[in-house]
């Protein structure tokens, strides 16, 4: 029975290797990266490949606002293995790693480890040299925690958002674009942060459930053609096209009134008031019963007639604002007729610039009215 097994053992072929059964990481992996260091790894991946097809690897930079974490390690980790495998393909592979240095996410992480608030801050420009030094300090963290990663690239000669040389070179292209007539000045939407006054990127917004108060506001009408409106125009009873806003704050902004050319709108003779409204065919039954109105069924005018037609603002008398056709107008609630404030909001900010209307928006920094509205 002994020279069965005997045999049997001499049938597993197993490969001969000098590695240990165990992996040991914690002592192996420090060995492996002092080797790579010593031989100069990134320098030897890119030695006498200078001529060859390049494979260009943008880094989109972590910000320098803290120490590293698992979203970190997964990002440069998947990048490493992207210049590491198109170099072992023959490319020429420059890695350049980057930090931004700039924007909010410095400044909170800042302000959070000196436990102020941003409108404690008087000097400014002394904030800007303790959140450039703050920066610098999680650069070179950072840097040694990615090299301790193993991942390749040219970490003695990173490109830095604050660095004068970046600055410069982003002015030089900004002065390029300026030459070639691609620069104006304009106004556009941005999001703004009222707690830490300052604008915000898309990626920087983060959205939560409201529920607003929203209101019907009659506009009245300025000098009515009983060609349009028919009786109405010429009963000498007040006259108005009515808005619906979920958003009544920005009604100071109104500049004007938005219905959809396509649709039907109806006269409304609202008899205990003694008054004439003008909503969309469609939602006129909703828009009775919601504000528990008696109401009587005038003429239908098309709404591309309403167009031209100029109302008072329904705060400052003195200021009269047309009615003018988009493409947001909806059939789905409200009235049919959007109150438009182009300081306010990117569909009304987009028909502001189209009809050339003000661009008024009476807020501040901190999100308070200001003196004009």
């Amino acid at each position: 029975m002994s020279n069965e097994v005997s045999k049997y053992s001499d049938t597993v072929l197993l490969p001969k290797t000098d590695f240990s059964m165990r992996a040991n990481l914690p002592q192996r992996e420090p060995e492996i990266l002092k080797f790579w260091q010593e031989i100069g790894l990134y320098k030897k991946m890119l030695a006498g490949r200078e001529g060859r097809k390049a494979y260009v690897f943008h880094d989109g930079p972590p910000y320098a606002n803290g120490e590293l974490h698992m979203g970190h390690t997964l990002n440069k980790t998947l990048k490493d293995i992207a210049v590491k495998s198109r170099s072992m393909m023959g490319f020429y592979v420059p890695f350049v790693p980057g930090w931004d240095c700039h924007g909010l996410p410095i400044e909170q992480a800042l302000l959070k480890q000196l436990k102020l608030d941003k409108r404690h801050i008087s000097d400014i420009p002394a904030f800007r040299r303790k959140a450039r030094e703050f920066a610098r300090k999680y650069i070179d963290l950072q840097r040694e925690g990615f090299i301790r990663h193993g991942i390749q690239a040219e970490w003695d000669n990173p490109y830095v958002t604050m660095a004068p040389e970046y600055e410069g070179t982003v002015i030089k292209a900004f002065l390029d674009l300026v030459r070639k007539d691609y620069i104006f000045k304009g106004k556009k939407t941005i999001y703004w942060c009222v707690n830490c006054e300052t604008a915000l990127a898309d990626a920087e917004v983060e959205y939560a459930d409201k529920t607003s108060p929203s209101v019907f506001v009659k506009l009245a009408l300025e000098n009515p053609q009983a060609g349009v409106f028919g009786p109405a125009a010429e009963s000498g009873r007040p006259l108005s096209i009515v808005i619906w806003t979920t958003t009544p704050w920005t009604l100071p902004a109104n500049r004007a009134a938005a219905v959809a050319a396509a649709e039907d709108y109806v006269v409304l003779h609202e008899k205990n008031r003694d008054e004439y409204y003008i909503v969309a065919d469609k939602l006129a039954d909703s828009f009775i019963f919601d504000c528990d109105l008696t109401c009587e069924r005038g003429v239908k005018i098309p709404g591309h007639r309403l167009v031209g037609q100029k109302y008072r603002h329904p705060l400052f008398s003195d200021l009269l604002n047309p009615i003018i056709e988009t493409d947001f107008v909806v059939m789905d609630t409200g009235v049919g007729v959007v109150h438009v404030a182009p300081g306010h909001g990117e569909d009304d900010f987009r028909a502001g610039l189209r009809l050339n209307l003000e661009i008024f928006c009476p807020v501040d920094g901190q999100g308070k009215f200001t003196k004009d509205a």
